[in-house]
């Protein structure tokens, strides 16, 4: 199939011409369903899985077609993956904390659910997946930006699961002539972003807690640094990476190519909520990797991505569009 972009305001492009057939696997989730919306607005086929263990089905468009399904089951994606073009993987347990505690399980969804997929697309046909990995698979490297070059040095089995990932589907695509590419997103937030009672993302954690003026907790100095990404500029890529041509096998970074350190997040976050919460530092306990932020070159290159939503901008649209914060 031959498609071609259309263009926002921006450069980023947005909408692929004529409409495609899309599956995506963990499609009830925060970037899974951000995407799924997008592309059934404009005008495809999109057919979403998620076991829901943690996605919210609510979340996704009526004109999304979702099927409640695990991504081991093989038999269910045979059937979902009939005369699909192609297939977002999204679906895993996404924790580091929870990773370290529970491995075996992480390995089972995040490293065996991607080779049942990568097994089905092989049976059905399929010829392109695109792969959601993660920034955590950098670990602490004193290099910065960084590049997909560098070799990673995982410090959680979340990590290590996602690396895993990449290289089964690199490999597998290889052998069975199936076109991959795997984005490593940074810290993506936005509306609809998961807010679990233990270990919540900190960016929606730290809105909730300044509208609400109670206690914002940052571990060890707030010095470390992070690269926040809204979810629309992800999408932006997500989007792109499922026709750009010569990318087949590559590792591609998704971020804002910012390094924001905690502190000026909270700075930031007070700004926009104009809340009076009151921010303890806690020195006992690991802030986790030092620095963070990703080199975007080879994402400007290969996907033009251009992220264009910088972070106060950000925040105040997740107030403005998330419900949760009314």
């Amino acid at each position: 199939m031959i498609a071609r972009f259309s263009f926002n305001d921006k450069g980023t492009s947005l909408i692929i011409h004529p409409p495609m057939n899309f599956l995506i696997t963990g499609a009830a989730g925060f970037l899974g369903s951000s995407l799924a919306n997008n592309l059934a607005r404009e005008g495809h086929q999109v057919r979403g899985l998620d076991d829901l263990s943690t996605g919210d089905p609510q979340a996704l468009s009526s004109d999304v077609h979702f099927t409640r399904g695990d991504v081991s089951d093989r038999p269910k994606l045979w059937t979902l993956l009939q005369e699909v073009d192609v297939v977002y993987h999204f679906a895993a347990r996404v924790s580091v904390p929870e990773s370290v505690l529970y491995p075996r399980d992480y390995n089972t969804v995040n490293v065996g659910g991607t080779v049942s997929l990568m097994e089905a697309m092989r049976d059905v046909g399929v010829r392109r997946v695109v792969l959601a990995s993660s920034g955590a698979v950098y670990g602490d490297l004193t290099e910065q930006p960084l590049h997909e070059s560098v070799t990673p040095n995982p410090r959680s089995p979340y990590a290590v699961s996602k690396l895993a990932a990449e290289y089964y589907v690199r490999t597998i695509g290889r052998l069975w002539g199936i076109e991959t590419v795997s984005l490593r997103v940074f810290n993506a937030y936005g509306p609809g972003q998961h807010l679990p009672a233990s270990h919540p993302p900190v960016v929606p954690y730290f809105l909730r807690q300044a509208q609400r003026s109670g206690t914002l907790v940052v571990h060890s100095d707030g010095n470390q640094t992070r690269d926040y990404v809204y979810v629309d500029d992800v999408v932006s890529a997500m989007v792109a990476a499922s026709t750009a041509p010569d990318i087949d096998g590559l590792v591609v970074n998704v971020g804002s190519g910012t390094e924001t350190s905690l502190r000026d997040l909270v700075r930031a976050v007070l700004d926009v909520t104009g809340g009076k919460p009151e921010v303890l530092y806690n020195s006992q306990t690991s802030g986790g990797v030092s620095r963070m932020a990703a080199d975007l070159s080879i994402a400007q290159e290969k996907l033009s991505y251009r992220p264009s939503i910088k972070l106060e901008d950000g925040l105040r649209l997740t107030l403005q569009r998330d419900p949760r914060f009314k």
